[in-house]
């Protein structure tokens, strides 16, 4: 598929996800990390203006002055920006207006992909739809954090659950110990933070080709394991007690059954789906109380080989730090995943909400160890 064709997939992606909200849905800020559509629908547009658009078009006019400043994340060398916990106080511009935006930036695009073969451009352009992607999943996420909060809790898509799939593997592999390459080898397109291929030894282990499930999860809470100060973390154990955390995000119990939220609306927590919306603490308090461990991120990709993954980010044992040679690069870009090496764990894989051809087996996300509105999963290793 040609660069053209790619883009305008991606673009329209995005846009058939939000056909599903109600006007009144794209400026509502749930809390202060799950962005409203109408920004991430901006955002994403200003990503292409800023760093294509206006950098290679000559006597280019930008859309609005003052998007540059609305729709900027966390891009320190591209300008002043809003706080990210005010971006659902935009009721101004409108929706309408952004879908004009983004209408404008994609014809600005079509020209300049129709002629361009300048590979520093080209190459952008990839970043842009790569991040493009990732801004697909947190719509997902962000969406249902909205209406998983709101009490009727409402359906956002019939089709759309997402928390239904079982596990297609049954069985545990076992890794040889060996000095083994950690990293992206190839010529397509990754992050950042994936390069610098460097070599790890890695002991004996046997992972699960499987995901924990809710019914498994259901024991662990059964067992009192919420209560149970010996299986947490200090600052895991302090997290639970301060917000009262008793079950993964979006259940509830009801009439003596759990329930939890879908995007197809409020259903019974299905025993046999695999787990989602935990949070590192809780995926470390229930390998402890199943006397077995977390992977850690190079375990996790030198097995990956060999199982079912794709169905949730797994947490691993690994902290997000650099790979021997990491080099950011100079500007805004390099401002992309190498100012976040701090504070937070690496999850491995890929989710229910990825988007198609978002994933890799080098792939690093992360997050901090408290965070659990992606659709987030348990796999385990045997302790020794």
């Amino acid at each position: 598929m040609n660069i053209s064709k790619k883009y305008k997939q991606v673009r329209e992606q995005t846009v058939a996800f939000c056909s599903h909200l109600h006007i009144e849905d794209y400026a509502v800020q749930a809390v202060k990390f799950a962005s409203p559509a109408k920004w991430h629908l901006a955002h994403t547009t200003w990503f292409f203006e800023t760093f294509i658009l206006k950098q290679f078009v000559p006597g280019y006019k930008e859309f609005d002055s003052n998007f540059n400043f609305l729709f900027n994340s966390y891009y320190n060398n591209a300008g002043d920006r809003i706080m990210q916990a005010d971006r659902g106080n935009m009721s101004r511009p409108s929706t309408d207006q952004i879908y004009k935006y983004r209408d404008y930036v994609d014809a600005k695009m079509s020209e300049l992909l129709n002629h361009v073969s300048d590979k520093q451009i080209m190459d952008l352009v990839t970043l842009g739809l790569n991040h493009e992607q990732q801004h697909q999943e947190l719509l997902v996420t962000d969406v249902k954090y909205m209406f998983g909060h709101n009490p009727i809790f409402p359906v956002f898509d019939q089709e759309t659950n997402l928390v239904n799939d079982k596990n297609t593997g049954s069985k545990s592999i076992s890794i040889k110990a060996g000095v083994y390459n950690i990293g992206y080898q190839g010529d397509d397109f990754c992050y950042d933070n994936e390069l610098g291929v460097h070599k790890v030894y890695i002991n004996d282990f046997e992972i699960n080709d499987y995901l924990v499930t809710n019914g498994e999860f259901i024991e662990f809470m059964e067992s009192g394991a919420y209560s149970d100060f010996n299986l947490w973390l200090d600052e895991g154990w302090a997290w639970v007690n301060a917000h009262s955390i008793k079950a993964p995000l979006y259940w509830h119990k009801k009439e003596g059954e759990w329930h939890y939220y879908t995007l197809a609306g409020l259903q019974k927590v299905e025993p046999d789906a695999i787990l989602s919306h935990i949070s590192y603490y809780e995926a470390n308090a229930f390998a402890e109380w199943k006397g077995m461990r977390l992977p850690t991120e190079f375990e996790w990709e030198v097995a990956s080989s060999q199982l079912h993954w794709g169905q949730r980010w797994e947490w691993t044992n690994s902290a997000y730090l650099p790979y021997p040679n990491f080099e950011k690069e100079n500007g805004a870009v390099g401002e992309y995943n190498g100012k976040f090496m701090s504070n937070k764990m690496v999850l491995r894989g890929a989710s229910v909400a990825t988007s198609k051809n978002h994933s890799r087996p080098t792939y690093r996300n992360f997050f901090g160890p408290t965070e659990r509105w992606q659709y987030t999963g348990i796999r385990l290793v045997k302790k020794v």
